[in-house]
């Protein structure tokens, strides 16, 4: 068993970077074995930037130019949002960039990680193909990909992928077509929705009961807004004390009230309705105080 497979998480990013971003690169500092690249057009530098973020800067032109050449067939999109239905074929698109990678993977910049290494273990990395971040569908915020011909691919095996990739509008390809609220449902799967597009989770879904891929659906985060959620040190952890892989900012990003940025980003933050980190002064005193307790015990062991 490999003991460190290599992994890279690819997202595409065009714009000025957001509010919330510089707890996204906190929590890449906090994950030195795993390289997240953005692609993007902001030339912007980037403070306190480890050497695991890599920019790759490219015109969304040019990118889209090398996504026909590479499709064999023409796009009809402006909008860099678009991409996001590329997702699942990056493995193909960026070939060149990931050759040297066990896995590759698609995430966003709109989330915040936790211990990523403490979740996806080298023994899931040798059972597993595909490793996702929801037990019912593909998640296009964390998704990886074990870097071979099939997986390069697999994307293709979907009878709707050119005409998605085609079409102006995003319409959910990475992800279940929008089928979110229905594959909650007990009993319902993805092949239950013959009307609907073959998104992702259809195409391994249906490789996974042909026996060709070995995927991993698990809920692996957070996203609902709650005042007990924090990231501490490289960890996420809810208000159950519960430990996740990432937090999805999604919803958060735009409900929260106060979007003004601290700096330097804290050791220990919370996602509060307020801002992060706003009304939380006696939560975090608190958990200076459990620490010092816990010092206290082991030095009182040792002594």
């Amino acid at each position: 068993m490999n003991s460190q497979y290599s992994i890279a998480l690819l997202t595409c990013w065009y714009g000025d970077y957001p509010w919330y971003f510089p707890y996204f690169i906190k929590s890449c500092i906090h994950n030195p074995t795993i390289d997240f690249i953005i692609v993007t057009d902001n030339e912007q530098e980037i403070p306190n930037k480890p050497s695991n973020v890599i920019i790759l800067q490219k015109p969304l032109d040019e990118l889209k130019a090398e996504a026909c050449k590479k499709m064999g067939f023409d796009l009809n999109f402006d909008t860099p949002y678009k991409f996001c239905d590329f997702k699942p074929a990056y493995g193909l698109l960026f070939q060149e960039i990931f050759e040297k990678y066990d896995f590759w993977g698609h995430g966003d910049i709109d989330m915040v990680y936790g211990n990523i290494r403490g979740f996806i273990t080298p023994y899931i990395l040798e059972k597993y193909d595909i490793i996702t971040g929801h037990k019912n569908f593909i998640t296009g915020t964390f998704c990886l990909y074990r870097n071979n011909d099939l997986m390069r691919t697999l994307f293709m095996e979907s009878i709707d992928y050119q005409e998605i990739f085609s079409a102006p509008e995003y319409l959910g390809f990475d992800e279940c077509a929008f089928l979110f609220d229905d594959l909650q449902i007990p009993g319902l799967t993805i092949f239950d929705f013959p009307e609907s597009k073959q998104s992702m989770t259809y195409v391994v879904r249906k490789a996974q009961a042909e026996g060709r891929i070995k995927p991993l659906f698990e809920s692996y985060f957070y996203k609902r807004m709650n005042d007990n959620i924090r990231w501490d040190n490289g960890l996420i952890i809810g208000s159950s004390k519960k430990e996740c892989l990432f937090y999805d900012m999604i919803d958060y990003k735009r409900e929260c009230e106060d979007k003004t940025l601290t700096l330097p980003i804290p050791d220990v933050f919370y996602f509060n309705k307020k801002g992060i980190n706003k009304n939380s002064f006696w939560k975090l005193e608190g958990l200076k105080m459990m620490k010092k307790k816990r010092l206290q015990k082991v030095l009182t062991f040792q002594n």
